[in-house]
């Protein structure tokens, strides 16, 4: 009678075979279009000598775009704000690099203020995000 009781007993298993197959599937997608999200604001930049940043480094994107608005990321800041912003975001990571990247139809003096205002702040390691494309000289 035991024996009997033992064999109908019901086996309470997971399977987790599927559960492995979505969450690889999902892990590729991210890896996939994770690199396509780079920008949050559509900028025309201008040609620059193809010089890249490393991979390794983490940078703080700030844009400005042809109507000389300035965003931080994808949020878009007053010049009065920007400064109290970028300080928070490096008060949490130390080690973030700043990129100023601005659209070719920007004033070139609003990106200069911004990176005027961004060094007086005591921010010294700030550069510009060109096109990765060689510059060709005599063309526009």
């Amino acid at each position: 009678m035991i024996k009997a009781h033992r064999r109908n007993k019901i086996k309470a298993e997971v399977n987790l075979t599927p559960l492995i197959d979505i969450m690889t599937s999902l892990l590729a997608i991210f890896m996939i279009t994770a690199p396509l999200m780079t920008s949050g604001i559509p900028l025309n930049l201008p040609k620059g000598d193809g010089h890249q940043i490393e991979g390794k480094e983490k940078t703080l994107d700030i844009g400005v775009d042809a109507k000389g608005k300035i965003y931080v990321g994808t949020e878009e800041v007053t010049m009065d704000k920007l400064v109290s912003k970028v300080t928070a975001i490096v008060a949490e990571n130390p080690k973030i690099q700043m990129v100023i990247s601005g659209d070719r139809k920007s004033s070139y003096g609003e990106v200069i203020e911004v990176m005027a205002l961004l060094r007086a702040a005591g921010f010294t390691q700030v550069g510009l995000k060109t096109d990765s494309q060689v510059m060709k000289t005599g063309k526009k």
